[in-house]
């Protein structure tokens, strides 16, 4: 008898998740891990389901995905994900309509919005601006249409929206205050270099990260955070500067996109003893830097996950008429060093 997913997971020691993220190909799972796992199904003589085309069960499933920051490294896992979903859902017959945003506009996304409504789309999977004319048109959408909305990688507070799938953002901030402190042994000046200001996303982990150093870690201090509007150029100058007046930085925490410019500024300034660095996202630049010891921890938020689940949500709620149960649908608070790479 071909042994199941549950048997798999169980011999192996991981979640049902793992076991099918790895024989599925979807998302990340650690290449020893996949590996064991898939030794087990070959010894359970493993069978997966074959798919069903679907095409004469009504009409065709018309999802939209709106992204933003487009042509940013992270982003690009997420249309990789978002790619993936695509490919599985089209024997099913659903459309995947995409807006992809390259900066962080308002103006854009409610022009993306305004385009998805006349294309009739039956679900949204929206990477939401903060801002209430975004969130009167996205409440506009559900009560006119009854469209269900899915928010992923970054949310938006009073929407009727479904669920939000992606990191739960002041907790990785916690997290990375938790691993500063560490390293830090808990004294020292640190620098905190944000993104936007007006991202929620980027607050969220600033505020995680400054709540936990002040109850944990008092005697750190804080020297600031700054906006480096995501631009690499801006955070190399925040850095230099920073250490030319704080020449015994401690550690420093982005929590943005523009982390190579850290890269850059420790290369212009050649030091000895640098401060510590923590960033998110293992991008191919990133994993330079960790490899070359100018990152001392990556926060990797799983953005294949993030792209790839909002779709298949929708098209079991839309199709199959399954309900979500978790408002929150988080994504693991992963931590990389060059050694777990």
């Amino acid at each position: 008898m071909a042994g199941t997913i549950k048997e798999i997971a169980e011999k192996a020691g991981v979640s049902r998740g793992t076991v099918d993220r790895a024989l599925n190909n979807r998302g990340r799972v650690n290449p020893e891990v996949a590996e064991r796992i898939f030794e087990i199904a070959r010894e359970m003589n493993y069978q997966p389901k074959r798919k069903k085309k679907v095409y004469n069960q009504g009409k065709k499933i018309r999802i939209g995905v709106i992204t933003q920051l487009a042509k940013s490294s992270f982003v690009k896992t997420i249309h990789a994900g978002i790619d993936k979903a695509e490919q599985e859902l089209e024997e099913f017959g659903v459309e995947i309509i995409r807006k992809q945003i390259d900066g962080v506009s308002e103006d854009a996304q409610l022009e993306a919005l305004e385009e998805l409504s006349q294309e009739q789309i039956d679900g949204l999977a929206i990477m939401p601006v903060q801002s209430e004319r975004i969130r009167e048109k996205l409440n506009d959408m559900t009560e006119q249409n009854d469209l269900p909305i899915i928010t992923f990688n970054s949310d938006i507070v009073g929407t009727n929206r479904v669920c939000y799938v992606g990191l739960d953002n002041k907790r990785s901030g916690m997290t990375a205050a938790g691993l500063m402190g560490m390293l830090t042994r808990g004294t020292g000046k640190v620098l905190v270099i944000t993104g936007f200001f007006t991202n929620s996303v980027n607050n969220l982990r600033v505020d995680g990260f400054i709540q936990e150093l002040k109850m944990s870690y008092p005697e750190i201090e804080l020297l600031g955070v700054q906006s480096s509007f995501d631009e690499m150029s801006e955070v190399e100058k925040i850095v230099e500067n920073t250490i030319e007046i704080a020449p015994d930085l401690a550690g420093i925490f982005v929590v943005s996109g523009g982390q190579a410019g850290v890269c850059k500024a420790m290369q212009n300034l050649n030091m000895e003893t640098r401060p510590y660095v923590i960033g998110y996202d293992v991008t191919p630049t990133n994993i330079k830097g960790l490899k070359e010891a100018t990152y001392d921890f990556l926060i990797d938020q799983e953005g294949f996950e993030q792209g790839y689940r909002p779709p298949h949500l929708l098209y079991n709620m839309i199709r199959k008429g399954e309900k979500i149960e978790k408002e929150y649908a988080y994504t693991d608070i992963s931590i990389k060093t060059k050694y777990n790479l």
